[in-house]
């Protein structure tokens, strides 16, 4: 009966199935939200955070390759190249890229562009940035989550 009174009351409860298809992917660019500082307050005073870049590889037999860390700013401006070379991330593999708290280039509206690859199709990476800041008594912290923008099939 409880059952059916959320599922009545509560339009917005899904229920996940064993059926459900798993995304598999050879690669993608992905476009990932990033927040050096926020604003707080009435007259806009900037928040400065680190922002914390996270790749995971979840397949649990394969490889991916990252072949792109670009962060940008608000403007769209390409303000570093994390990646000198190609990263392989084995399976269940994760790495991490910082910018610091005191960088506040990229602005309310930085973003990173992520690219990875792989040789057989593999389930998607869970890519997100975690923001954290504090000053005086007063903390924050926040993530988001890669988008893709292009895949490879």
């Amino acid at each position: 009966m409880l059952l059916f009174l959320v599922t009545v009351t509560s339009p917005f409860v899904s229920f996940a199935h064993a059926d459900e298809a798993i995304m598999l992917s050879k690669g993608q660019m992905l476009y990932v939200p990033a927040y050096s500082h926020i604003y707080a307050g009435n007259r806009e005073l900037p928040l400065l955070l680190t922002v914390t870049l996270s790749i995971r590889n979840v397949d649990l037999k394969q490889s991916i390759t990252i072949t792109a860390v670009d962060y940008y700013g608000t403007k769209g401006e390409l303000l570093k190249n994390y990646l000198d070379q190609n990263v392989v991330l084995g399976p269940l593999e994760s790495t991490r890229y910082i910018v610091p708290y005191k960088d506040k280039a990229g602005g309310s509206g930085a973003n990173f562009v992520v690219v990875w690859k792989s040789e057989k199709s593999v389930n998607l990476p869970i890519v997100e940035c975690v923001m954290i800041g504090a000053e005086g008594q007063q903390g924050i912290s926040f993530s988001s989550r890669g988008q893709a923008i292009t895949n490879s099939n």
